[in-house]
């Protein structure tokens, strides 16, 4: 008889963009993005034949639409583990109180703490390394050290994504500059596994390098990040829109961790 390699059999998911895998495109999953969330899944179903997945995360969302839309629906499914993402999008938001979020936060904690599953909780990343965000990496660090605070309280276990330096990298990110790449959703992946004491295979992979450019073509390039990226994120904001206004969670139901084929 094989030894389970480890005690879960119900995952599910909640969160925005960084959870619903955007920037690591594929193709023949579910919604079109694999992520960090579908990767884990894929090494705890190794071995644990009646383990089942859901993925409610949906981009763009706040807390306040992560409570009424997911937090309810996760319950309902009886996880085990449950892995919660969310608040960024809120901290983002000009004027936003980092406390204020994360007393929400914790009364989400609170609900889906009822029935003793294991909870993972996000800290924020370490946005230093980028000028667009650096103005607001303050706000995150008394954000997280509140839900350092959360976790404590509730017995969390901690996916701690300001210490993980590695993805203090551009090379990490796609090319919207918003979401990880499919490398950074793989060494997120790594991580979650490493602090639910997960044995795995999946090995630590470098970026290549970047390549060599003018002053001018540096500049260039932001110009048109700008116009692509930059300029309708702002526009959403303004206008009260989401990016995720019309988009269904890619796996709402739990259910058996369909890997995609190559």
């Amino acid at each position: 008889m094989t030894t389970p390699m480890h005690p879960w059999s119900r995952y599910v998911a909640l969160g925005d963009s960084f959870t619903e895998g955007l920037g690591d495109p594929e193709p023949s999953s579910p919604g079109g993005n694999r992520g960090w969330s579908d990767r884990v899944a894929e090494v705890l179903s190794q071995g644990t034949p009646d383990f089942a997945y859901a993925n409610l995360a949906v981009r763009g969302k706040l807390i306040g639409q992560i409570r009424q839309e997911q937090v309810g629906t996760a319950l309902a499914l009886h996880p085990d583990l449950i892995t919660f993402s969310g608040g960024g999008n809120d901290v983002l938001r000009p004027g936003s109180d980092p406390d204020l979020i994360s007393s929400r936060v914790e009364e989400e904690i609170r609900r889906l703490s009822r029935d003793n599953a294991t909870i993972v909780l996000f800290t924020g990343a370490d946005v230093g390394f980028t000028p667009m965000f650096r103005g607001i990496r303050g706000k995150i660090a008394i954000y997280n050290e509140n839900l350092r605070a959360v976790a404590a309280k509730y017995d969390c276990v901690v996916a701690d994504l300001w210490s993980l330096t590695e993805i203090q990298d551009p090379r990490m990110w796609s090319a919207d500059r918003l979401h990880l790449n499919a490398l950074g959703h793989h060494t997120v992946a790594r991580m979650v596994l490493s602090v639910l004491n997960v044995p795995n295979t999946l090995e630590p992979h470098k970026p290549e390098p970047l390549p060599v450019r003018t002053f001018r073509e540096a500049r260039t390039e932001d110009m048109q990040w700008a116009r692509e990226y930059l300029l309708p994120w702002v526009l959403r904001r303004i206008r009260h829109q989401s990016s995720g206004d019309h988009v269904l969670p890619k796996r709402p139901d739990a259910g058996p961790f369909s890997q995609p084929r190559h």
